[in-house]
């Protein structure tokens, strides 16, 4: 992977995104958006060291890319690809699940934003929200009502980010080992 996120100068205002929708054959320009993901992953998560172990971003990658090329085998599956001026800015991996009907009823199909990758070098410049706008038109030509979304419990300015897009908290996950410690008697 390279290191150009890291490298390029930060863009003052994103005027109008391009949008690409990208299919399997080009997963590989998603690498290095997934890498920086990766690295806010386990910069925004040290709390769960103890119980779930970060990977290598190589391991990391070699992984979501597996499981990018799953997800896109079924057509509904949607790589979102936003640009500016030629410049990779972020992207969208949304699945769609088909909805068990129980206490709401949210439609026959939920969309699930598996990934939200937005280049540090984009942040608050409007590229998320331009970038989500897309995900909700391409949705709602697909008559899809209700999105699923998850982020961090420590990533702050995402949950912020989703709120302000009209995101609510839903059900929240916890996790531990299987061999963990039980309640505290």
């Amino acid at each position: 992977m390279q290191t150009s996120l890291m490298t390029k100068p930060r863009p003052n205002n994103v005027g109008v995104l391009g949008f690409r929708y990208l299919g399997a054959h080009e997963v590989e320009e998603l690498a290095d958006l997934w890498g920086a993901l990766h690295q806010q992953h386990t910069v925004t998560a040290p709390h769960l060291e103890d119980i779930i172990s970060a990977v290598s971003l190589d391991e990391s990658w070699r992984r979501r890319r597996a499981q990018y090329l799953s997800w896109m085998s079924d057509p509904d599956t949607m790589a979102i690809l936003a640009e500016n001026e030629g410049d990779l800015a972020g992207y969208a991996m949304v699945t769609l699940r088909e909805n068990a009907q129980g206490s709401w009823d949210r439609g026959e199909q939920v969309a699930v934003v598996q990934t939200f990758a937005i280049d540090p070098e984009y942040t608050d410049t409007g590229v998320g929200s331009k970038l989500l706008e897309e995900v909700r038109r391409q949705l709602a030509a697909m008559n899809v009502r209700d999105i699923e979304f998850s982020a961090l419990a420590t990533a702050s300015e995402d949950i912020r980010f989703l709120e302000q897009e009209g995101f609510r908290p839903f059900v929240t996950t916890m996790v531990c080992r299987v061999d963990g410690f039980g309640a505290h008697d």
